[in-house]
């Protein structure tokens, strides 16, 4: 019987090839992702033997991207979003402009006019939303400030990349490309019908997705199976991916973003990334390997100096653009190297974005082939940037007297103010993370008039919180200057409320040397974790999903009730 096996053949040379060149990048101190990217390459059209389905690997490599993005939106809320959009939304948009306007002006150095240079500068502008989870995830990162601030800028990015999609055609004449059919219907129309349409995909997922799907995955959890629970969970997240995209012309990663912010109103969400988490490696490992296939070699000999531009746009210009963007919001000099660094590099957009601008004849192939050889050595080079984050840091502190002023500038929300009342400064709790456990803890505390301070890192909370009355403090609390500003020398209780404290132990050890005598109350996700911080000693420990929130808000209730 004759099979059909182009499937089969894909994912295996694939897979197989990219453990191998994975591997031999991690031995010489590479990324791996260096190793998928060169796996792709080889089994690309552009080099001699065998050649995988350039079509069939697109597509597995979009089921990477939604998988992905769906894993984003299970830690990272609507909330989570809003926090951060005094810096993401007019960061992102002033970044994209620069880095657009760069490239145009490269372009035109090459003589290309100006409908090209507005396409290729565009492809530049936006960064890979893949690449930079798999970064942050790296280095866990991913419960950070920084990573709020980045994961919702390249969210705006993405959104602005969507209705640029969706206007590129209308406008193809006016750009010099070819008309399409609709082409003369009115811009204001088309922007009207892309904002009627994104609009509602969102009422439905905050209307009713946000009641559907925590119901359905509380209910199959209750069968008690865990095929049923991943099957529940990787189908939530691709049907609904695939029905933004075919109902409301919304991206598949948007989509399956959208999916996974409503999915994380469920107690079950940490389960819920847990279980899709091995599909979501595999696939995203597919996609670096689709990217290599396109990669054309041949460009690096006829267009090198091309190709250097390319890259010095993607990677000095976007760094410097938005390092200047995240300072001049007076976010410290190491959140501004984080972005920068995040930001330098190019993916799954600028292909999609580039290759629409090929079919509508408003970009050369020759464009095209450039933007895939900036994505690839960009894409190879964000590792090294993220890991020379820290000495680049020290050196520029050590070399620059203004440099050392913004590590140290003052934060308005970094101490206490001083008309802090006294309760709030002797025997009060201490309650890091200000999330869906922590503001429950904190209702809890306040109802039952026990005093408490809150650090958390995101300044935009602590701002909040200062202006209902809750004294606060921002910071990162596994710097002991975070805790000392929250006087914890004088406190009776500490409670780590984040869902993956960084760093748990130096916070208990700090808080012990300050005040041995105080009671320590620790939230974890992890079962492995939270029998070694039972095995060490370091306080009470709750562990799990069901409930979390009201067990720990009981029992440090219960610990100030009178005895």
């Amino acid at each position: 019987m004759d099979h059909n096996v182009t499937l089969i053949s894909t994912i295996a040379a694939g897979f197989g090839l990219a453990l191998i060149f994975g591997f031999i990048a991690e031995r010489f101190k590479l990324s791996a992702l260096v190793g998928y990217l060169v796996a792709g390459m080889l089994i690309g059209p552009a080099t001699p033997g065998f050649v995988a389905d350039a079509h069939i690997a697109s597509q597995l490599s979009e089921i990477g991207v939604m998988l992905l993005m769906f894993g984003v939106g299970l830690h990272f809320s609507i909330d989570d979003l809003m926090s951060v959009k005094r810096i993401a939304i007019p960061g992102a948009i002033v970044q994209m402009s620069i880095a657009t306007v760069l490239g145009m002006y490269v372009a035109n150095t090459w003589g290309w006019t100006f409908g090209e240079g507005l396409v290729f500068g565009l492809a530049l502008s936006c960064a890979s939303t893949v690449v930079l989870l798999r970064a942050l995830e790296s280095r866990n990162l991913m419960q950070s400030i920084n990573a709020k601030i980045t994961i919702g800028w390249l969210v705006v990015e993405d959104l602005l990349t969507v209705l640029v999609l969706v206007l590129l055609p209308p406008l193809a004449s006016l750009l010099g490309g070819t008309a399409v059919d609709g082409g003369a219907t009115s811009i204001w129309q088309t922007l009207g019908m892309t904002l009627l349409q994104v609009a509602a995909f969102i009422v439905i997922m905050l209307v009713v997705g946000k009641r559907l799907l925590p119901w359905l995955l509380w209910h199959v959890a209750k069968t008690g199976s865990r095929e049923l629970f991943t099957l529940s969970v990787i189908s939530a997240a691709i049907g609904i991916a695939y029905g933004a995209a075919a109902l409301f012309s919304v991206s598949f990663a948007l989509g399956a973003f959208f999916a996974g912010m409503v999915m994380r109103e469920s107690e079950f969400s940490h389960r819920a990334a847990q279980e899709s988490l091995p599909l979501r490696d595999a696939f995203a490992v597919l996609f670096f390997v689709s990217v290599g296939m396109l990669f054309q070699p041949s460009i690096l000999l006829s267009k090198p100096l091309s190709v250097l531009a390319v890259v010095a746009v993607i990677i000095v210009g976007k760094s410097i653009a938005a390092m200047a963007i995240t300072l001049a919001f007076r976010y410290p000099l190491n959140t501004a190297l984080v972005v920068a660094a995040s930001l330098a590099q190019i993916g799954e957009f600028s292909f999609i974005l580039a290759g629409l601008g090929v079919s509508l004849g408003i970009l050369p192939a020759e464009g095209m082939s450039l933007i895939l050889a900036g994505a690839l050595i960009s894409i190879a080079i964000n590792p090294l940037l993220f890991s020379a984050i820290m000495p680049f840091r020290k050196w520029l502190v050590g070399l620059s007297s203004y440099a050392r002023e913004l590590e140290t500038r003052a934060d308005p929300y970094a101490e206490l103010p001083m008309s802090t009342e006294r309760k709030y400064l002797e025997g009060q709790v201490v309650l890091v993370g200000y999330g869906r456990v922590g503001s429950r803890i904190a209702n809890e505390l306040k109802e039952h008039n026990i005093p408490f301070v809150v650090a958390e890192q995101n300044r935009a909370i602590v701002e909040s919180l200062r202006k209902k009355g809750i004294p606060a403090v921002s910071g990162n609390a596994s710097e002991p200057g975070v805790l000392i500003q929250a006087h914890i020398a004088n406190a009776s209780m500490l409670v780590v409320a984040t869902p993956e404290p960084i760093d748990v132990r130096k916070m208990v050890d700090t808080a012990k040397a300050l005040r041995p005598e105080i009671e320590i109350v620790l939230r974890t996700h992890n079962e492995d974790e939270s029998e070694l911080l039972r095995k060490d000693n370091l306080g009470t420990v709750f562990y799990g999903e069901e409930e979390l929130a009201v067990g720990m808000s009981k029992f440090v209730v219960n610990q100030f009730a009178p005895k």
